[in-house]
């Protein structure tokens, strides 16, 4: 039986590849993509830029939409350094996500026990030497890959790799989804090469990266929580409001399910209240994609 690499329960147990007919349905296309850009609402683009420095930490730049036609922009992605994430592809691109959804139920049914109670997908359109840095999803993840070549490496999900502190700031929205990293971790690093047609899923909580291998990459990263995610989610973002006020509350690996779901119900309520104001619900934008530019980044333009 093959070993777990995560501390946290559920179906999935290592980085494991299935295959999807998205490419075969023409999504991945320049003429789709050019269309879908023309028409995608501006307030669901994060565009984004990965600096990192010889240890292998990172900084993060963000840009703002601009004024770019659909195929425009797709150029400007192809030349630069650009990672650029299409939230909300359900509502979106609702055609792309009918085919995905049909492609996820197959995936889903490989594992017995996993239920999906709610989904939600970002289309990701990445220059070919753009890479992500390590950080973690809060929830489960599959990764239909449908044009270039991706390299993404997957950690174990245990504390030294994912610390449930940190873990408590990104799902509270204090922090963004980037964990400390250490070099060191390359050696316990499960390195998975993605070609168009390949989906990846990885185990809940598992940190990873990703590296474009020198093409233009598209990719669906469909998102889905079970009610064991949602409820460990809110005991998480409870224990950070606990922790906030002074208290010292036990890790969520130590709670039985009874206290995960309590845990869960009290989060509905501290978010309610507003206990913990989001830190990143908006970034200061300091570029915008351009054509020809250095990175694919020129400078903002008035509106």
């Amino acid at each position: 039986m093959t070993a777990r690499r995560t501390r946290y329960p559920g179906p999935v147990v290592e980085a494991r590849t299935h295959h999807h007919s998205l490419v075969d349905q023409g999504f991945a296309e320049d003429a789709a993509l050019g269309a879908v850009l023309d028409r995608y609402p501006a307030d669901l683009f994060d565009i984004n830029l990965y600096d990192y420095d010889d240890a292998g930490q990172v900084s993060l730049r963000t840009g703002a939409r601009g004024r770019l036609s659909g195929d425009e922009l797709l150029e400007a992605i192809k030349q630069g350094r650009l990672w650029v994430n299409m939230r909300g592809v359900e509502t979106g691109w609702p055609e792309l996500w009918a085919a995905a959804m049909s492609e996820f139920r197959s995936i889903q049914s490989a594992y017995p026990g996993l239920k999906a109670v709610r989904n939600a997908g970002q289309l990701i359109l990445s220059s070919p030497k753009a890479r992500v840095p390590y950080h973690f999803d809060a929830a489960g993840v599959v990764l239909f890959h449908l044009r270039g070549r991706k390299r993404v490496f997957v950690y174990p999900g245990d504390e030294a790799h994912v610390p449930e502190r940190s873990m408590e700031q990104v799902v509270a929205r204090q922090t963004t989804e980037e964990l400390p990293y250490d070099l060191a971790f390359e050696q316990d690093a499960q390195v998975v090469d993605l070609e168009p047609g390949d989906a990846l899923t990885w185990p809940l909580y598992a940190p990873h990266r990703v590296e474009n291998l020198d093409r233009f990459c598209v990719s669906l990263s469909m998102d889905f929580q079970t009610w064991p995610s949602r409820f460990r989610n809110g005991a998480l973002f409870t224990n950070a409001a606990v922790r906030r006020m002074g208290g010292r509350p036990r890790f969520t690996d130590d709670m039985t399910t009874p206290e995960l779901a309590a845990r869960w119900a009290a989060s509905l309520v501290l978010k309610r209240a507003g206990a913990l104001k989001s830190r990143i619900a908006t970034f200061q934008r300091d570029f915008e994609p351009r054509l020809g530019a250095a990175d694919g980044a020129g400078a903002l333009t008035s509106s």
